[in-house]
């Protein structure tokens, strides 16, 4: 059994600050659990845009707090993401997040990612694994 918080991590490893400066991730299960999937709140910054393409990975995404524009970079669809709402990035989507205000959220990911993991010049998260 793992017992672990947020404020356990807070400052180490497990607390990524992107290159971009929009976002900061807390990543309180990671692939070194070896559970299939990893979790995180991850935090993006109000009046900032992310481009992002898990190429390599499924994303589940609960919105906890604040209110953020998603847009399908495919389709050019967008959607109001607030507290309590979820999408699935299932098809490896393209997509643009656009925060009103700091938007907090939990999100699970497969493969689990390894916790040094920061999006590269696409958006993409590179499929990094843990050493057996």
């Amino acid at each position: 059994m793992i017992v672990r918080s947020f404020s356990d991590i807070e400052n180490t490893d497990r607390h990524v600050k992107s290159a971009s400066g929009t976002w900061e991730s807390k990543r309180i299960v990671l692939a070194k659990e070896k559970v299939g999937f990893s979790l995180h709140e991850t935090v993006l910054y109000a009046g900032t845009e992310t481009s992002m393409w898990y190429a390599n990975h499924i994303e589940a995404v609960l919105c906890t707090e604040g209110e953020a524009e998603l847009t399908n970079d495919e389709t050019g669809e967008t959607h109001w993401i607030t507290p309590g709402t979820m999408y699935l990035l299932d098809g490896h989507e393209r997509h643009t997040m656009r925060p009103k205000t700091d938007f907090r959220c939990v999100c699970v990911f497969n493969p689990p990612v390894t916790g040094r993991e920061d999006h590269d010049e696409n958006g993409v998260y590179p499929l990094l694994t843990e050493e057996a």
